[in-house]
């Protein structure tokens, strides 16, 4: 089984531990048709953990703060964000909603799923862009082992000066 295999598993077992998502019934795992038709419609291709996340372990729901969300909302996250005045960048998927107009985003260009926020509440598009995890999977062990600032047992959330790098491939991917 390899690393990915590994995750997948991993956030599986938690996700049935808690025999559900956030307060409502885990919504089934998504067929690899669908995942092919999403792909269709934004014009790239998912990462294979984050395509994983959905046809291994259910249609969003789970995860951080309120959980992913589901590929379909994602979808029209992204189309909708694309056609906004944020310049929002390409292949840039929105995956969780954190509230406050905040939005966890993969990369799904980028080699590792990097994992970037969205906050647009300093008001300019260039420093709406932070870099969370360097990728898809740290972020999902962050959430995993509870380490990471979104995690309530983490002990560093809202209280703590989080010291995230701007997005230096923000300009070059609008």
């Amino acid at each position: 089984m390899n690393e990915t295999e590994q995750l997948l598993e991993q956030v599986a077992d938690r996700v049935r531990a808690s025999a559900q998502g956030h307060g409502a019934p885990l919504p089934k795992p998504l067929a690899d048709g669908e995942i092919a038709r999403a792909e269709g419609i934004l014009g790239f291709a998912l990462p294979p953990l984050f395509a994983g996340l959905y046809t291994r372990v259910g249609d969003g729901g789970f995860g951080p703060e309120c959980g992913l969300l589901p590929l379909r909302q994602a979808v029209q996250e992204y189309a909708a964000r694309r056609e906004s005045g944020w310049r929002w960048p390409e292949a840039v998927l929105p995956i969780a909603d954190f509230g406050c107009t905040t939005y966890a985003c993969v990369d799904c260009r980028s080699e590792t799923a990097q994992v970037l926020l969205f906050d647009p509440s300093l008001g300019e598009p260039d420093l709406a862009w932070t870099v969370d995890t360097p990728s898809l999977a740290d972020w999902l062990r962050g959430w995993l082992d509870g380490t990471a600032w979104f995690c309530d047992e983490s002990g560093l959330g809202e209280e703590s000066d989080l010291e995230l790098a701007p997005w230096a491939e923000f300009r070059s991917r609008i």
